[in-house]
């Protein structure tokens, strides 16, 4: 039976709060089915498109069922790309906020010795790509011995990306007893034999696809010669004039060309791809999740359950060569509700792969004539005049809930004998401040962070100036933001 509200599933107050907070109201269709199995402990393997909310979907009842003061990890979540393990990270630091659920992300690209600081703190999730996890495993500094969670997230993307073996490799060290969950938008062979081999009768789940039906996606189909294609993608963009976009292509070098191309033209756009540094893509992703631009031209690297909502044009410029990354590329748009388009442009050599593509989701994709030159000019001055609107800024659905939080930053720590609940005890005697309005708190070698939560940081910042902790006069400044 379906839940109409996150209040039915009779989750802690911690939790709820921080679903209110995030202006989470009713679980999607993936939410109902997962949630109350997860919190039964049940094995899972859950077909699901992306943008269907299943990041919540497990990360909601694992935060409900983490001891807190258990200083091990107790979750962890592989992900095929550091996007998305970014990403899980912070979904998980969001839906724990009030339980003081600390989570930490491992990926190839950042220094090793920052993870493994990390996580010689207290960690209860640990969300990771699977080379990097291994890494972390091989030399000891990951501790297994309390996970009682594990979520393979994008199971089919493990596998297209060639790191099924590192995933058998890493489930192989994890405590037999255990809760194993397999999220995945196809389930080609290897990924079942996940699920045959390292589960325990798990329940299938499928939640039927929006993200290939013109229930909420629009797909259509532009052929057109490999020269004419840029010419083609100026019409199309001026007709649809739309308001957030994904540019698909299939290289590097190709998105490097066309951004330049059209960034000459003045049009709001930046680029993402394997080739850049860590910082750049994940800054790229966040100010395209703002709204600072409204066309990102991209390789498949955007396509792997990067949550976005509101994207309404997918613009498949290269034919994806593999039928997977069709479904993946498209479910960028139509998500929680919304409406979509996936335009595709096709060349007259590459009926092959078409043809697999449409066998893979079913249906043809509707061919379109090109839009008509008496079409182009008559919208090119509405699309003229949004060019040179200022872009309006989104909201993450996260900002409402971090800008009540003010991190502190005390000069003290494990050197000083310094303990967790050295700090909450002190803090949560000053008048007007509770334990529920104390964050994450994390300790090292010299100095300590202490999340308040509830805009309560003002209040605490000023009485702890002149209060001791453990005897200690401490000093104490708002730490800086990263």
């Amino acid at each position: 039976m379906s839940k109409e509200s996150f209040n039915d599933y009779k989750l802690s107050k911690e939790i709820v709060n921080a679903l209110d907070s995030l202006e989470y109201r009713n679980p999607t269709a993936v939410q109902s089915k997962v949630i109350p199995l997860v919190l039964e402990k049940m094995d899972l393997v859950v077909k699901s498109q992306t943008g269907s909310g299943k990041t919540a979907s497990y990360g909601i009842p694992i935060c409900e069922l983490i001891d807190w003061k258990e200083n091990k990890p107790q979750a962890l979540i592989l992900t095929p790309t550091r996007e998305l393990a970014v990403q899980v990270k912070e979904d998980f630091i969001n839906l724990g906020r009030y339980k003081r659920i600390k989570a930490t992300a491992v990926y190839g690209k950042q220094p090793f010795a920052i993870q493994k600081t990390e996580l010689k703190q207290k960690t209860h999730v640990v969300v990771g790509t699977p080379g990097r996890v291994l890494d972390h495993i091989e030399r000891g500094t990951l501790a297994l011995d309390r996970i009682h969670y594990l979520v393979i997230d994008e199971a089919d993307e493990m596998l297209n990306m060639g790191f099924i073996e590192q995933v058998e490799a890493i489930i192989k060290e994890i405590p037999r007893k255990r809760v194993t969950m397999l999220f995945s938008a196809t389930l080609p062979e290897e990924v079942k034999n996940l699920s045959l081999n390292y589960m325990k009768t798990p329940i299938d789940i499928e939640i039927k696809s929006t993200g290939l039906t013109t229930d909420k996606i629009d797909h259509s189909l532009f052929e057109v010669a490999e020269d004419d294609k840029f010419s083609m993608l100026k019409d199309v963009t001026i007709v649809e004039n739309s308001d957030s976009c994904i540019i698909f292509c299939r290289t590097k070098d190709r998105v490097d060309t066309l951004c330049d191309q059209l960034v000459d033209l003045g049009y709001s756009c930046d680029q993402i791809h394997g080739g850049m540094i860590q910082e750049d893509r994940l800054d790229v992703m966040n100010d395209f999740r703002r709204g600072e631009f409204r066309y990102l031209i991209a390789t498949d690297v955007a396509a792997r359950g990067i949550d976005i909502d509101n994207i309404t044009h997918v613009i498949n410029y290269d034919l994806p060569l593999e039928k997977e990354s069709y479904v993946h590329r498209t479910g960028r748009t139509g998500r929680a509700g919304q409406k979509g388009k996936a335009i595709t442009f096709v060349t007259p050599f590459e009926d092959r792969f078409l043809s697999e593509i449409e066998e893979y989701i079913g249906f043809e994709i509707p061919k379109i004539a090109a839009p008509s030159k008496e079409e182009v000019s008559d919208k090119k001055p509405a699309f003229e005049a949004k060019m040179n609107v200022e872009p309006t800024i989104k909201q993450a659905k996260s900002e409402r809930l971090n800008k009540q939080i003010m991190k502190l930053y005390f000069n003290g720590g494990k050197k000083k004998k310094l303990r967790a609940v050295d700090f909450v005890g002190t803090i949560a005697k000053i008048d007007g401040v509770s334990v529920e309005d104390i964050g994450i708190i994390t300790i090292l070698d010299n100095v300590s962070y202490v999340e308040i939560l509830d805009d309560k940081g003002p209040v605490v910042l000023k009485k702890m100036k002149d209060t001791t902790i453990k005897g200690k006069q401490l000093k104490v400044y708002e730490a800086k933001k990263k």
